[in-house]
């Protein structure tokens, strides 16, 4: 089965690069998923340590190919601003229920102590 939904040959490089990406993050969160299991069935502890630390390396890998589309496919690091290293409901982000953080995520305020710098 092919990965591509359009004719790969319509597409520019660019393109298919982000379809690349895209799955082989998809396949790096499978594996996740997986991995995942065998950990929370393991009963043999050793195993279970070897299992986890495969899983955590599958992580590391998702978020690496995230970091490339951040930095390639527009778009992305609009989203991830927004969205990732938030506090609270991460539905009323969308919807501007949320206070938004110096980078750009919603969180609660935060009192640094120095006052306002509002007149």
């Amino acid at each position: 089965m092919s990965q591509y939904y359009e004719p790969a040959e319509e597409m520019q490089q660019q393109d298919r690069d982000y379809v690349r990406a895209l799955y082989s993050m998809k396949e790096e969160i499978e594996a996740v998923a997986w991995y995942h299991q065998r950990v929370a069935t393991c009963a043999d502890e050793q195993l279970k340590k070897v299992l986890a630390h495969n899983r955590d390396e599958e992580m590391e890998h998702a978020c690496m190919i995230m970091e490339w589309l951040r930095r390639n496919m527009p778009g992305w690091e609009e989203q991830l601003r927004t969205y990732l290293f938030t506090a609270g409901d991460i539905t009323a982000i969308e919807e501007g229920e949320s206070e938004a953080s110096p980078t750009g995520g919603a969180v609660g305020a935060v009192d640094l102590g120095i006052g306002s710098l509002k007149k």
